[in-house]
């Protein structure tokens, strides 16, 4: 397998379960064990694009248990010689492409096995977005090591932000952000802007009004509540990214006057 594998540095590792969990992109080639005439390939293709129940292989790291996964869409690229079957498959995350393609072969009744794979994209990146290979970062790092120029870094390893482009987004104030990077809740007053799309229970990045990401969470009102509220929490934190101290503590100051009086 080749392809799209996101790398985290620091403390943006603890962005990786989101990308974990987003959906993922491949182009595979498989090969059927007898010749099959092309429209029974498409037909039974089409079959599985959709819910689908998979076990997942004996050489896997998860239980071997059966279980539901969605394939979002299947475009077939390329028939060659009715046995080879070039594939674009886009499912969600915990989908088997060769266990895909062993249960084609065996609906189609003749067996198959994915022979190549490569993964074309993983959330929101793919390989127009920023792929590079180790070389290339190699090279990257011994021309700042060696001459100070940051330019290919720059270009190469991507701020953390992008890694959540997908989530819906709360933006807060300078005020409220060394709380919430100490791991307090976002409470209404700390809001200053909130995308429409933010549904209670939904998943929200909070960031500051310059862009910097601050932390994943879980949206305790819909955006219109907030709007509306005057007070109350509208996220749990669930993920902190920026490290405290970041930001002037106003909190505390705040807390400390109000404990004098």
């Amino acid at each position: 397998m080749s392809g799209v594998l996101v790398i985290a540095l620091e403390n943006a590792t603890k962005v990786l379960k989101l990308l974990v969990e987003s959906s993922k992109e491949y182009v595979a080639l498989m090969e059927l064990h007898r010749a099959v005439d092309r429209s029974s390939i498409i037909d039974v293709v089409n079959m599985f694009v959709g819910e689908i129940y998979q076990k997942p292989p004996i050489r896997s790291s998860v239980k071997r248990v059966l279980r539901v996964r969605r394939v979002n869409s299947i475009d077939i690229l390329e028939i060659h010689n009715d046995r080879y079957v070039l594939m674009k498959v886009n499912t969600e995350p915990g989908t088997y492409i060769r266990k895909l393609c062993h249960d084609i072969g065996l609906v189609l009744g003749v067996g198959a096995h994915m022979k190549e794979l490569r993964r074309i994209a993983s959330g929101i990146f793919n390989e127009k977005l920023n792929l590079v290979t180790m070389h290339q970062l190699s090279e990257a790092v011994y021309l700042y090591e060696k001459h100070g120029d940051e330019s290919l870094l720059r270009r190469y390893i991507l701020p953390v932000e992008f890694a959540i482009a997908h989530l819906p987004k709360i933006i807060i104030r300078a005020s409220a952000v060394d709380a919430i990077a100490n791991g307090a809740r976002l409470a209404v007053p700390g809001v200053s802007y909130v995308n429409d799309s933010v549904a209670r229970g939904s998943r929200v990045a909070i960031l500051t009004t310059k862009g910097e990401l601050v932390a994943i969470g879980v949206a305790q009102m819909g955006a219109e509540e907030i709007i509306a509220a005057d007070k109350g929490i509208a996220v749990n934190p669930t993920r902190v990214i920026m490290k405290p101290g970041v930001y002037p503590p106003l909190w505390r100051r705040k807390k400390e006057a109000s404990e004098e009086i």
